[in-house]
């Protein structure tokens, strides 16, 4: 059963001059992610609007919004084929066992200046 559904998109400029200023990739990305997105050179601001967009849409399909955690206790990691998942810490995680745990599915996208997530967390009841 479906518990939660987020969804957020973020303009790729707001990432790009993020980039320039001194420690808010590490306010807002988990270690693992920056140093994921930087091998990606010329595209990594792409894909860490991504992964923000990830943190807000799973901040919205909790249904409590991102009051209770640092977004760089959410984590967005690709397995082996690619395919992205949302990695959990802290008080994330502790958001996401109160909301009742279960599944979490993810789908990213970018095109042109936007990048797009969409987050749904299906119970395991």
């Amino acid at each position: 059963m479906i518990t939660g559904l987020g969804i957020d998109i973020v303009h790729v400029d707001r990432i790009r001059r993020w980039m320039h200023l001194s420690g808010i990739l590490q306010r807002f990305f988990h270690p693992a992610e920056i140093e994921a997105a930087l091998q990606r050179g010329s595209s990594a601001p792409l894909s860490l609007a991504a992964r923000f967009a990830a943190k807000e849409a799973y901040g919205k399909a909790l249904g409590t919004g991102l009051a209770h955690f640092a977004l760089k206790e959410i984590a967005v990691l690709n397995d082996s084929q690619g395919k992205p998942h949302l990695h959990l810490e802290g008080n994330a995680l502790r958001a996401f066992e109160q909301h009742g745990g279960g599944r979490i599915h993810l789908s990213m996208t970018h095109e042109g200046d936007n990048a797009v997530a969409v987050v749904i967390i299906e119970s395991d009841h």
